[in-house]
């Protein structure tokens, strides 16, 4: 794919929280319509799909269309976990320069609290067998979970740089803060440094307030060429640059724990863009855990390795500071749709359309990053508000 060639013109999202009546694919559905419609397109003026949802929804860009009624020229279902929206938005933007669509709606929708808390859960019958769940290099460590996993990441970091839990704080109120601003969030209540030391543990080191919250919902974006977003109704916000990366030899190996994947991937998103850490204005980053914040600040190259904790305690990811970071709220405050909402929320950053207390000043580039498959993977988006 080739840099501003390609545009977001649509973005759309369901209500999150708490939502015991949807289902993850009537919640992806609303998203979906609802971008559509914010693009002032029709569903018959899209001809492409690609979505991501739970697991153990079989062909779950078929349930898609059937839901939604389309039939489309290219459509594909993606399972990289959170990686798969930034890698969504790469994917409709190589399948329109390839002629195989015109037009894309991406999107993801889950419904993780009504799953694991409605008595029709715990009967459930998963589409994966446990014969082939992985069964090596995990469960022996007692990494059971992503939260285990990425326990052990920030542990190490703590070891290697002298990382805190006050700079894992930090992250966690300044997010929160952020959420307060937001009157679609999922946790507004105000949240103190004291509030979160005090917080019951989950894995150590991390605390209740380290980990993304449980939630219901969806949001999808449409793509398509630039050429044609001129001619519609919003105002478009051009994909400058795309990357991604894989560290499939898993978590354990070498420094995958401390240097993450994002380092190559943001890599070669910067260098589609013709851009560097110095001029993105905003940053929308996966935080399913506020360590991993603090490691993508420093392999996206804001700050030097081992002083991301400093970074963030500094004030920088603040709506005033140098960086603002996940203004939304995020995964930790706002809502966890898998990174989707990270998406809608540079889209909306830099149609400079949000009240002014949510608002960045003067935003015309935008980093968002995707991390999962159990920490492997990662994709990066840089957007902006002029094509280059």
């Amino acid at each position: 794919m080739r840099s501003g060639r390609y545009a977001i013109v649509g973005v759309g999202r369901s209500p999150i929280g708490e939502l015991p009546r949807s289902t993850s694919l009537s919640l992806l559905a609303v998203a979906m319509k609802n971008s559509i419609e914010d693009a002032g397109l029709d569903k018959s003026e899209v001809d492409g799909l690609v979505s991501r949802g739970p697991d153990d929804v079989y062909c779950h860009h078929q349930r898609m269309g059937e839901l939604l009624g389309m039939d489309v020229s290219f459509s594909t279902s993606l399972d990289s976990g959170g990686a798969s929206q930034c890698l969504g938005v790469a994917l409709a933007c190589m399948a329109i320069e390839a002629g195989l669509c015109t037009t894309v709606v991406c999107g993801y929708g889950r419904n993780s609290w009504t799953r694991t808390r409605s008595p029709a859960a715990r009967m459930r019958v998963s589409l994966v067998p446990d014969s082939q769940r992985p069964a090596e290099f995990g469960p022996e460590f007692g990494l059971i979970g992503a939260t285990a996993v990425h326990a052990l990441g920030a542990r190490r970091h703590m070891h290697e740089y002298g990382t805190t839990k006050e700079q894992l704080g930090a992250v966690a109120v300044t997010f929160r803060d952020h959420a307060s601003r937001n009157p679609e969030a999922q946790m507004r209540e105000p949240l103190t440094l004291d509030d979160y030391l005090g917080a019951p543990p989950v894995v150590e080191p991390f605390g209740r307030y380290d980990c993304s919250l449980l939630t219901d919902g969806a949001a999808a974006v449409v793509v398509t060429s630039a050429e044609r977003a001129t001619a519609l109704a919003r105002r478009p916000v051009y994909v400058l640059g795309a990357g991604s990366a894989g560290n499939l030899r898993g978590w354990l190996a070498d420094d995958h724990a401390v240097s993450t994947a994002a380092r190559e991937s943001g890599e070669a998103a910067y260098r589609m863009a013709g851009l560097g850490p110095s001029d993105i204005d905003t940053v929308q980053l996966y935080d399913c855990f506020t360590y991993m914040v603090v490691a993508q600040l420093e392999d996206y190259g804001f700050c030097a390795k081992g002083e991301g904790g400093p970074f963030a305690a500094s004030g920088a990811l603040a709506l005033d500071g140098s960086l603002p970071a996940n203004t939304s709220g995020g995964q930790l405050s706002e809502g966890h749709v898998e990174g989707m909402l990270q998406i809608v929320e540079a889209v909306e950053q830099l149609r400079g359309k949000l009240p002014p207390e949510r608002q960045v000043d003067g935003a015309s580039t935008a980093l968002v990053s995707g991390h999962g498959g159990n920490a492997a993977c990662h994709s990066t988006l840089v957007l902006g508000t002029e094509p280059r």
